[in-house]
């Protein structure tokens, strides 16, 4: 982990389940980068592509991990921690030895520029009061991927968003508070949490905040790291001077009914877990009764596309055959 007998700056960590081109892809951008020291640890998710045999035959520089059984995003980000010596410090060690300064959390679904992660290290060099970092994510089109910069859900923001009153009223700074719509997309911006696609976090924050709550599967666990970070003292930043291409959901685009549950699943945990002891129980109930709700209307949503989607494929079949 030295780096001709210095710290190195990046433990860049990469969590992969079935993309095995977009992993590779990500990896190329990865390992293209310069001005910054780094090592990175791919944990595959019990994939089934190939992706740890591709990883081993093109990117042997990577450390790769190859966990039995996917056991979600937070629990294979702390593995990859775990095995850079990020977390816990080996017994007898300082735990601030040398290591990493900082850990980067990234999805296998982006592309990094060959900068990118200078940039952002060097950021963060310069404002040791900011624990982490999030940069702009476009999609491919060129769009915002608006959970790049984000406010925590209190009981108020989820409902503006459940309600669909932050779509309706983009601007406002009380009804969008969810995505932070209302902001300039390319001004540098301090905000309560960023994606987890792209997540730069100091390592003294990850010390004193702990590791990812592996309560959560697939969504929410980086805004309950952020909330953690933060209650420590540190701030969050909206850096977009570095701009990353991500994929969305390409992780798990296959997977739309898991993630639909997922989604209110980490919803629920999050408001338990923050919220619901300081709330009135009646409201408390209300607010569980509104997440349970509207995940079981996704839900269905969902089932229904389906159906509509297996419906047109037989009906092009069936006029292919005749």
């Amino acid at each position: 982990m030295l780096y001709n007998g210095l710290v190195k700056d990046l433990a860049v960590i990469i969590v992969s389940y079935n993309v095995r081109q977009l992993l590779e892809d990500c990896l190329a951008s990865v390992l293209a980068s310069h001005g910054v020291s780094f090592d990175v640890c791919v944990v595959d998710n019990a994939s089934h592509d190939g992706s740890g045999q591709m990883v081993r035959e093109r990117f042997p520089q990577a450390v790769l991990l190859e966990s039995p059984w996917n056991g979600g995003y937070s629990y294979a980000n702390n593995l990859g921690m775990e095995r850079l010596g990020v977390w816990p410090p080996r017994p007898g060690q300082d735990p601030m030895a040398p290591g990493h300064r900082y850990v980067l959390l990234l999805n296998p679904d982006t592309r990094v520029g060959p900068q990118d992660m200078a940039r952002a290290v060097a950021y963060l060099d310069d404002h040791l009061d900011m624990g982490i970092l999030g940069p702009k994510l476009v999609r491919q089109d060129g769009s915002l991927d608006l959970a790049c910069r984000r406010s925590f859900p209190t009981p108020a923001v989820a409902l503006y968003r459940v309600l669909g009153l932050s779509k309706l009223f983009p601007r406002s700074r009380r009804f969008a508070r969810y995505n932070m719509t209302y902001l300039d997309p390319d001004e540098t911006a301090e905000v309560d949490a960023v994606a987890g696609a792209f997540m730069l976090v100091r390592r003294e924050a990850i010390l004193q905040a702990g590791l990812l709550d592996e309560s959560f599967f697939l969504y929410g666990e980086d805004l309950d790291w952020a909330l953690r970070i933060k209650a420590q003292g540190w701030k969050a930043v909206y850096y977009p001077a570095v701009t990353v291409l991500h994929h969305k959901g390409g992780s798990s685009r296959n997977h739309r009914r898991r993630k639909t549950i997922e989604f209110y699943r980490a919803m629920l945990i999050f408001y338990q877990k923050h919220y619901a002891p300081q709330t009135f129980f009646l409201l408390r109930w209300l607010i569980v009764a509104a997440i349970l709700g509207r995940g079981a209307l996704a839900y269905v949503q969902d089932l229904l596309l389906a159906g509509a989607v297996d419906w047109a494929r037989s009906l092009r079949t069936a006029r292919t055959q005749s």
